[in-house]
């Protein structure tokens, strides 16, 4: 399988996948939590060094996942409570989230392909509040501290023409927010965690890598704001689920033949190309977006 390189956006995924190399490991934090009131594990993952960023394959950062098997259940107190622990999360990894900001939040991806829907959703139903605080100020909501909050939804570039980064630039420099907030869909490694897991990172995101389709990147070093990455895994790579149940079978066979297994692994051809969401993913992206549209209303409440 050392041919076969398997395709995640997540940070916790990647460290999964690195061999235990002391020097590596240096270079990467974990700490984990568990909450069993909520069944919600907190994975935070940071990459401190550039020997640590290339063995995980992810910029330095930190990177922050949420689990919650039951994310799918039409629940809504539990969603409540999911957004309650992504806020708090959002809080940690925020600059300065106590002071008041100008904050641009850009969902990102095409809301014509459902699996690929998270972010325009998000955006939808976001509270947006800049125009409001620059016309009447913040008298409008009776508060003494007022975060101004505007969204943007820019497309994908068969149907702009242009960069997404490029539209993103424009925005940030007219209207200088003080922090980008991306959200986006993303591939998972395995279909146990398809829209039942949310990452957060301060690393920024690069739109369209979920599937290989690799645009130019949303990070502060771009944009020279900071930039909060929010992403769920709502697709697997097909050739990834045929690999393992490739291994699998190989393994109940009781012949460990890896000459044999590399040969198939490496006949998958076009299944790289291919991707693979749920059957109901179209109500779980609208649960999800909710979800990750409450904790933003809280955090910058």
């Amino acid at each position: 399988m050392n041919s076969f390189r398997v395709r995640t956006d997540l940070a916790l995924e990647a460290r999964e996948n690195m061999e235990d190399d002391a020097e590596v490991l240096r270079g990467v934090k974990v700490e984990e939590s568990y909450d069993e009131e909520s069944e919600v594990r907190v994975t935070r993952v940071a990459i401190e060094t550039k020997n640590g960023s290339k063995a995980m394959g992810k910029p330095i950062g930190t990177y922050i996942t949420l689990e919650a098997p039951a994310m799918i259940e039409p629940d809504e107190e539990y969603h409540k409570e999911i957004s309650a622990v992504l806020s708090e999360q959002l809080k940690t990894i925020i600059p300065d989230i106590n002071e008041e900001k100008s904050v641009l939040v850009v969902g990102l991806g095409n809301r014509d392909v459902t699996a690929d829907a998270l972010g325009p959703n998000v955006v939808d139903n976001l509270t947006i509040t800049r125009h409001m605080v620059k016309e009447f100020g913040k008298a409008a909501y009776n508060k003494t501290k007022v975060h101004m909050i505007s969204g943007m939804v820019p497309g994908v570039m068969a149907k702009t023409g242009m960069e997404t980064s490029e539209i993103i630039q424009g925005i940030v420099k007219q209207t200088k927010p003080d922090v980008v907030v991306a959200i986006d869909a993303l591939a998972a490694r395995s279909t146990k965690r398809l829209n039942r897991t949310i990452q957060i990172s301060t690393a920024g995101i690069h739109p369209g890598s979920g599937v290989g389709n690799h645009r130019n990147a949303l990070t502060e070093e771009v944009l020279g704001v900071p930039v909060i990455a929010i992403g769920v895994p709502t697709v697997v790579d097909a050739a990834t689920i045929v690999s393992d149940a490739i291994d699998k079978a190989v393994k109940e066979s009781g012949k460990e033949d890896h000459s044999i297994k590399e040969e198939m692994i490496n006949g998958l051809g076009e299944l790289r190309n291919m991707y693979v969401t749920g059957k109901d993913v179209d109500f779980e992206v609208k649960q999800i977006s909710h979800i990750v549209c409450d904790a933003l209303n809280s955090a910058f409440d």
